[in-house]
């Protein structure tokens, strides 16, 4: 008992937690180990993690493949730059180009923050080295998250992520996501998502086409709030910006390597991207690493001979040879147990079970794409009315109650803090599955909440 508090003091000492308000009392819960999808604090409770950690272990906790394949390589090897190459970094790109089914080249970094970053020097680059200079500024949609960085924030649609951060970098535009169920009336889900697509195409005209280096989106906004397109949507965003000559950037950072059902977010509509970021799943989280997969015309454009016709860029960590070794047996592992499949299945299984959710009063959608799923709650189905943020925190820290770790869209948009998450490990059991169902209406069911 005296050590838990000890670990209680300290933390609350010594650590700066990430997205958490000051709390005078109480404290953070202090999580000792980890097995499947299931998580254990240091007073031996156990709760299924409905969140994968941070939306990244993909292929569950405790799998001894991942750790034995990083220890060999940080015995053999544990650093070299990629100013030169390793044979860790060669054998991880042949691997994604596979997953990716295209022809890509491969930057790395260490997280999804620092993958979009590079996509960006690198689209602007590119449109000065083929004569376009003024091609410099980023269009993408509200709601979507795409990093910490100063630069990410200010391509990040959350007012609420940038508050008191400002002001950030010029050059970032926003526009209005397809966010399906609130559409306006007279419109079915096909036609609200071609409307929002046009006006993507209005922002390119109003800030002048020749003025615009790169559309960036995360084939499913996931953060801010698991908004889930139409098909037609992404296809459409795709032929504006080649209509434009604007380069495509999907953020696969929580949408890749299996959560949506598929190995990559974008391969449900049929597209190719300019460029692809990735980080989190691509070693299900157990090393940092991040990835910038860039279409080989592009690359092509950085191999003139001028003194500044090199991408001039460099990363310390950016493809560890550790954590290059430990996300291809990652892949592979994901490719034996055939993951993405399983997160279809499992997924589409939890959504059939919580349809059951939309007899509560407060449940207004369940958004779901493999092992992505949103719960948007509101006042009232009518008006659509969000939530207040109070209830959303009660219904998660209900979860919890129950030994389930669920999530919320915090720190988004105001008065929009009302869509609960659910992103197990692909890995989950069956048995793991019917839990967050049976824990989710419980929950709504039998707690007094609000």
């Amino acid at each position: 008992m005296k050590q838990k508090k000890s670990w209680y003091e300290k933390d609350k000492a010594y650590v700066w937690h990430h997205m958490k308000p000051y709390q005078k009392d109480g404290h953070a819960m202090v999580v000792k180990e980890a097995q499947g999808a299931w998580i254990t604090d240091i007073e031996d409770n156990k709760y299924l993690d409905a969140m994968s950690g941070l939306w990244c272990v993909n292929a569950g906790y405790g799998r001894k493949e991942l750790v034995e394949a990083a220890s060999q390589q940080l015995a053999a090897m544990p650093f070299y730059p990629l100013t030169n190459s390793h044979t860790p970094a060669i054998e991880l790109a042949e691997k994604l180009r596979e997953w990716l089914a295209g022809s890509y080249r491969i930057v790395y970094a260490n997280s999804g923050s620092e993958a979009n970053e590079t996509a960006f020097k690198i689209a602007r680059q590119f449109h000065r080295q083929h004569g376009n200079p003024h091609k410099y500024k980023i269009i993408s949609r509200y709601r979507s998250y795409h990093g910490s960085t100063l630069a990410t924030l200010a391509a990040t649609g959350q007012a609420q992520r940038k508050y008191l951060y400002e002001p950030l970098p010029e050059g970032f535009i926003h526009v209005r996501a397809p966010d399906s169920y609130r559409k306006p009336e007279g419109f079915d889900d096909k036609a609200w998502n071609l409307a929002c697509a046009q006006v993507m195409e209005d922002a390119i005209l109003f800030e002048r086409p020749e003025t615009v280096a790169a559309v960036i989106m995360e084939p499913i906004i996931t953060g801010g709030g698991i908004l889930i397109p139409h098909e037609s949507y992404v296809k459409q965003v795709e032929k504006v910006c080649r209509k434009h000559d604007v380069l495509l950037i999907i953020d696969e950072v929580i949408c890749g390597f299996g959560r949506t059902g598929k190995k990559f977010g974008f391969l449900h509509y049929g597209i190719k991207p300019d460029i692809v970021t990735m980080a989190k799943g691509i070693t299900s989280g157990y090393l940092p690493l991040a990835a910038t997969a860039v279409r080989e015309e592009l690359y092509e454009s950085f191999q003139q001979t001028g003194e500044n016709d090199h991408f001039r860029h460099v990363n310390t960590f950016g493809g560890n040879p550790a954590a290059c070794k430990l996300a291809v047996r990652n892949l592979e592992l994901m490719e034996q147990e055939n993951l993405c499949q399983r997160a279809e299945e499992k997924g589409a299984a939890i959504k059939k079970a919580l349809m059951k959710l939309f007899d509560h009063p407060h449940v207004g959608d369940v958004r779901q794409k493999g092992l992505l799923i949103g719960i948007e709650l509101v006042k009232d189905k009518d008006t659509k009315e969000p939530v207040d943020d109070s209830y959303s925190t009660e219904v998660v820290q209900a979860c919890k109650k129950h030994g389930l770790i669920a999530g919320k869209n915090a720190d988004t948009v105001s008065g929009y803090s009302n869509i609960i998450n659910i992103a197990p490990p692909l890995s989950l059991t069956d048995d793991d599955a019917a839990f967050i169902s049976t824990v989710m209406k419980n929950v709504f069911f039998t707690e007094k909440l609000g």
